[in-house]
């Protein structure tokens, strides 16, 4: 029987041949051929061309052990919103604090009259004083601090009196690099920063405005549910009642 003995066809190349191809072919593949990468080296921002599982889980094994061992326990630890809130430390400011004003106790009428309106509360040195009490459960106090701030700057007339409040007004709650920076539009901003060449006692008036209009629609409503508003209800009720 006629067996053939010529060269064997490229696509019908047996294993056995192609098994035996030159080391220098199998050591260095195709510059198309993307090598292997192990996962540790892929860590560290580069490749190799071998890749052993085993190995490869043993120093991912070893990294961790070492980052554990490295690294403080907080960085490996995700913290809440809640944690964050709770753990947040005071803001400070570079004006002087303002203090609670100086009035007397508020009678059972007045207490009534701050719900009627945000005016007549804002009018009022003790509902400024008890709206501000508030707003400090809500992390929103520098409305507050900033609107009185506005007030007393529109009592000024040294002109380089003016001048230093303005600055420190602007860096306190204008600024956004500030932690007690307060809720403005851009067209305000602008404003602003225009006049700050040249200040005058009433450079933030569109800015009080637009804070005043803000603890309005969403901070009163709240206080007058709030549990701080209901107990002075309660308490001028019975002070009512036993005189």
């Amino acid at each position: 029987m006629y067996q053939y003995t010529g060269p064997v066809p490229a696509d019908r190349e047996s294993p056995m041949t192609r098994s035996e191809t030159s080391p220098s072919r199998a050591q260095h593949p195709s510059p198309t051929q993307k090598p292997n990468t192990c996962c540790f080296c892929w860590c560290c921002c580069c490749s190799c061309s071998w890749y052993d599982p085993l190995t490869c889980l043993c120093l991912h094994m070893a990294l961790l052990l070492f980052l554990n061992a490295v690294l403080p326990p907080s960085s490996l630890t995700v913290r809440s919103e809640d944690d964050k809130r709770g753990r947040r430390k005071p803001q400070e400011t570079k004006l002087e604090p303002f203090p609670c004003e100086t009035c007397p106790k508020p009678t059972m009428e007045e207490i009534k009259q701050w719900a009627q309106s945000f005016d007549k509360l804002m009018k009022n040195p003790a509902g400024r004083n008890k709206f501000r009490e508030f707003l400090r459960t809500e992390y929103s106090e520098e409305n507050m601090l900033f609107w009185l701030a506005c007030e007393d700057l529109k009592k000024e007339i040294n002109k380089s009196a003016i001048e230093e409040k303005t600055r420190l007004i602007y860096e306190d709650y204008i600024s956004i690099l500030s932690p007690k920076e307060v809720s403005l539009d851009s067209r305000v901003r602008e404003v602003i920063n225009r006049r700050m060449q040249d200040p005058t006692p009433h450079i933030f008036e569109d800015a009080q405005l637009q804070i005043y209009t803000l603890m309005h629609r969403d901070s009163y409503p709240r206080f007058l549910n709030s549990s701080v508003y209901r107990s002075l209800v309660q308490g001028g009720s019975r002070s009512s009642s036993e005189s």
